[in-house]
């Protein structure tokens, strides 16, 4: 997967997508299966902003049934379960737990309610049942459930629920759709902005778009124009007044969980949020709170950390310090505009809009439904084409997905990765974050047997992945490789040192001399450790 500015001048397209997350990855791939003929550009890099800067999960939503939103709900939970089954290596299932305490504010009656009405959305997304039995809800008593997760204060710990949803690497999950979209022969251009929509007559006919890297401009012609631009449509002037903007923060924690999450309550106000097992680690969050600021520059602030501290606290036996924190980030959400004064009571739904000069805004929507919605966005398109294709990505696995029954397939590269010395951890993973592409990673172990080794001792991520990313995931720059292609550099603290190393081992496959890689490493320089 290459990156190729030039191909944007290869005549007139189909659509121009302009934002690379989430929404615009999955209706670039959408798109290009239908046949159409597909550009697709992001100013930055794939999943830049908030598409890697989620919960990684892909929920139902539970705490939407507060706020009577089944028809969420259950949007959500059918496009979960199709993603794990046609994306097994990408999304995968996370069981959570639900304690309950004395004080709680949802007592285990409401809980129970919850859970049922949960589980019967799921099983009625499905019209099936007999598979869900393993996704159903369970109740614990006091010290069963104790045992289940240790690390929780059981000072007035009732019992708890579990129930099932899912997990996914969401920056991962990005790039494997633009890689598919790739294949299907869509043009993706990332550090490209669309600077200028051009016009006949009042209507779209292309865009006028800058190389990032050169500040060379092409002129793009497109019959369609989708805009997917997430927290950048809160700014533009056509699409702001359909915008309310939120952000979220999360933190990395010390290891706290084995393979079940938590779902908690702020004591403080109330709210929902997470504690989640992640590449061995204890992801934490989320916050919810308007936005106003630079949608350019969205950092995680004290009082955002301070709140998700105290909130994590409350439940924990050993109390978190801020110097127990690896790193956090933020990102934005953008909701349809709402007169709600909470921003959690705001509906997560997703909508297009189309101006009046045919171009098309994705407003709002959630990473677990995107497919669904981006299928809404492309059958537009080609309504407006008088195209009739429809929808190829429902049944389909994802590009990366084995073609073997998934449960064989992983034991047995699993297998052959320990073989190669590669840890049981970071084989899981490789597996996750490749599928079926891990094969060309371990035959560079058979040849070169110390990428097997981890690049370092917490995290299980190897060299052989590193190379690997560098090679052939369209990095341009270091943190590319090091936040997206890699979470390495919100799993670990690393020195500039360090940092140093890592960007000399991958300096071969991206071309860079000794001044680019100074470069490179300045501008990483906020990640590294004192």
């Amino acid at each position: 997967m290459k990156r190729d500015f030039s191909r944007l001048k290869e005549g007139q397209f189909d659509l121009l997508i302009c934002g690379g997350g989430i929404y615009g990855a999955w209706s670039a791939y959408d798109a290009a299966l239908r046949g159409l003929k597909v550009a697709i550009v992001e100013q930055g890099d794939w999943a830049g902003a908030t598409s890697s800067a989620s919960s990684k999960l892909i929920h139902g939503g539970l705490r939407y049934l507060e706020s009577y939103d089944f028809k969420l709900v259950k949007k959500a939970l059918r496009e979960r379960q199709l993603l794990l089954r046609i994306a097994p290596h990408r999304v995968w299932p996370l069981r959570f737990g639900v304690p309950v305490y004395k004080e709680s504010r949802v007592g285990r009656l409401q809980l129970k309610l919850g859970l049922m009405i949960y589980d019967f959305l799921a099983a009625n997304s499905l019209r099936l049942a007999g598979p869900l039995r393993k996704f159903a809800h369970h109740y614990f008593k006091r010290q069963a459930f104790a045992r289940r997760f240790p690390a929780l204060d059981t000072t007035g710990l009732k019992g708890g629920f579990t129930y099932s949803d899912a997990q996914t690497d969401d920056a991962r999950l990005v790039l494997e759709l633009i890689a598919g979209a790739v294949a299907a022969g869509a043009v993706c251009v990332n550090y490209c902005r669309l600077n200028s929509v051009t016009e006949q007559e009042g209507q779209v006919t292309g865009a006028t778009v800058q190389n990032m890297l050169d500040d060379t401009f092409t002129e793009v012609m497109a019959q369609q124009l989708v805009y997917a631009t997430g927290q950048w449509s809160a700014a533009a002037e056509m699409s702001r007044s359909w915008c309310r903007v939120t952000k979220g923060i999360h933190m990395v924690m010390p290891a706290v969980l084995a393979e079940e999450a938590l779902l908690l309550t702020a004591a403080a106000d109330g709210r929902v949020f997470f504690m989640i097992p992640w590449y061995g680690l204890t992801l934490v969050g989320t916050t919810d709170t308007d936005y106003r600021g630079d949608m350019e520059r969205v950092e995680p602030d004290e009082s955002d950390v301070a709140y998700l501290l105290d909130a994590a606290n409350h439940y924990l036996k050993t109390s978190w310090t801020t110097a127990d924190v690896i790193s956090s980030y933020a990102g934005l959400r953008v909701m349809k505009c709402s007169d709600k004064s909470s921003p959690s009571a705001v509906s997560r739904d997703w909508e297009l809009k189309t101006g009046s000069n045919g171009v098309h805004y994705s407003i709002g929507g959630k990473i677990t439904s995107a497919r669904e919605d981006a299928a809404c966005i492309v059958d537009r398109v080609c309504a407006e084409l008088g195209r009739e294709a429809p929808c190829a990505s429902r049944e389909r696995l994802l590009p990366w997905a084995p073609d073997e029954d998934y449960a064989a397939w992983f034991a047995a590269l699993s297998a052959k990765a320990v073989r190669l010395h590669v840890d049981e951890e970071s084989a899981k993973w490789l597996l996750r974050r490749h599928g079926k592409r891990a094969n060309e990673i371990l035959a560079d172990i058979e040849n070169f047997p110390a990428l097997a080794q981890r690049i370092t001792p917490g995290v299980p991520l190897i060299f052989a992945d590193l190379i690997f990313c560098a090679r052939n995931e369209m990095v341009v720059h270091l943190d590319d490789l090091l936040r997206r292609r890699m979470p390495l550099i919100i799993l670990n603290k690393f020195t500039m040192p360090e940092l140093g190393r890592l960007a000399f081992e991958v300096s071969t496959e991206l071309g860079w001399d000794d001044s680019m890689m100074k470069r490179e490493l300045a501008s990483c320089s906020k990640y590294a450790a004192a």
